[in-house]
């Protein structure tokens, strides 16, 4: 194996779609003072449309490249965990300005574990099942079913209170 073909293998982090490019574009010129893109919560249907497949090829980069151990698989069911594609967005995201510079790398490669940390403390003993195709709806759904929905326009942490 010659040196040009040790890292033929190696696939490129996959970049976001030309929209969501513009978007990040016209922010970072103040342009644009929508919330930032890795915000899913917050962003119109236009922005939101693209990001699943994006999220989901990142999740498939991320896989490929970092996950050794099974306990840095990403499952396949991340978009049923309410908490994953918020840390999917807002770590594909920092990856783009963290390679920027040879620094900010280091820190990124340094967070990549406490997204690992995050994701299973999350997912707790479900992981498994999941990372095997066994997806289990949410463990702590009976103890959320305790608390009703917003009714109002009040912050949540009104509502809360007065409970």
């Amino acid at each position: 194996m010659t040196e040009r073909t040790v890292f033929a293998g190696y696939v490129p982090f996959p970049e976001p779609p030309g929209l969501i490019e513009d978007y990040v574009a016209a922010r970072s010129a103040g342009e644009e003072d929508g919330p930032p893109p890795w915000e899913i919560g917050a962003l119109s249907p236009e922005l939101l449309a693209p990001l699943p497949a994006r999220l989901d090829r990142v999740c498939r980069w991320l896989n490929q490249t970092y996950a050794w151990q099974s306990r840095g698989v990403i499952p396949p069911c991340w978009k049923e965990h309410h908490h994953l594609p918020y840390e999917i967005a807002a770590f594909a995201f920092a990856r783009l300005d963290a390679y920027a510079d040879a620094g900010s790398t280091v820190v990124w490669h340094e967070q990549y574990e406490r997204f690992v940390t995050r994701m299973n403390n999350t997912l707790g003993r479900s992981a498994d099942a999941c990372r095997a195709g066994k997806h289990d709806d949410r463990p702590a759904g009976f103890a959320l079913a305790a608390w009703s929905p917003p009714t109002t326009d009040e912050p949540m942490e009104t509502q809360n209170a007065e409970s």
